[in-house]
């Protein structure tokens, strides 16, 4: 019998993650996935769905490494990924040295470098959290040409640069 997470022999889906210290960020990337079966406990997340390639099933049970707080957490499930928002049971307990209670590896848990922060990046935190709702208004009314104004808005800083000394 295998002893690892997974509910059954299901392949699991690949999870991307991040933390603060008073949350977790997790997306499940599995395309086309329409009712996913999603369950969050204090100290787990059990998550059935199919899609992707080939419409497969997937499932898999996180069991965490701390409690989380179920009722105050949210998830959103767009056409291409579910995002959880899940929040920390204790906040004050900071950051937590890996997101499962078991410290093998897993292959289909991978690091979220865009929503990731150090622990002494506090300052940063503050004014560049992640914010759910606003992200999914915003994914609405972002088809086209989003980013064509950026270029000009970028380079107005760098005109009166002093010489270096």
């Amino acid at each position: 019998m295998n002893s690892s997470s997974n509910a059954t022999h299901l392949p699991p889906p690949p999870i991307m993650w991040a933390q603060r210290k008073d949350k977790l960020f997790l997306t499940v990337q599995l395309e086309n996935c329409a009712n996913p079966t999603i369950t969050l406990k204090d100290n787990s997340l059990y998550f059935h769905g199919k899609g992707g390639s080939g419409n497969t099933d997937h499932e898999v049970l996180l069991e965490f490494n701390k409690e989380i707080d179920p009722d105050s957490s949210k998830y959103h499930v767009t056409g291409r990924e579910i995002i959880f928002v899940i929040m920390k049971k204790d906040s004050s307990s900071g950051f937590w040295p890996r997101l499962l209670k078991d410290s093998k590896k897993v292959h289909y848990l991978k690091t979220d470098f865009e929503k990731w922060r150090d622990e002494d990046d506090s300052e940063v935190e503050e004014q560049d959290d992640f914010n759910l709702d606003e992200m999914m208004q915003s994914m609405g009314g972002l088809q086209g040409g989003a980013g064509a104004d950026l270029g000009d808005q970028e380079d107005s800083d760098d005109e009166n640069l002093p010489d270096l000394q």
